[in-house]
């Protein structure tokens, strides 16, 4: 009889950068955390910016911690799932789209001018 502890499931764990995207596949054991997972993929080394501790992560576009999904550290990988490694937003999206309606605002004036 095979000892459940001897299985593995495959999983991804992804970054992406404006430039680059790194994609590692690998095997875990049940029970592995998203976090744990991120640990042991490398990139938290590869990408120093990355905090294993403080990092936003997801499955398959779904925010750990939100809409019933528990937090990236109690999170147990499926088999299959894609662990996604957010990147801070640079800009608040509402405040950025209040600048380029107003920019859009200013140059439909000067057109009518």
């Amino acid at each position: 009889m095979t000892d459940m502890t001897d299985k593995t499931i495959a999983v991804e764990v992804v970054y992406a950068l404006p430039h680059e995207q790194r994609l590692i596949r690998m095997l875990v054991k049940p029970g592995t955390t998203a976090q744990e997972a991120l640990v042991r993929s490398g990139i938290p080394e590869e990408y120093p910016e990355v905090k294993p501790e403080t990092a936003k992560l997801g499955i398959f576009g779904q925010a750990l911690g939100t809409k019933g999904l528990a937090p990236a550290d109690l999170y147990e990988l499926q088999p299959g799932d894609r662990v996604e490694v957010y990147r801070p937003l640079i800009a608040d999206p509402k405040e950025a789209r209040k600048q380029r309606a107003e920019k859009a605002r200013k140059l439909a004036e000067q057109k009518q001018s």
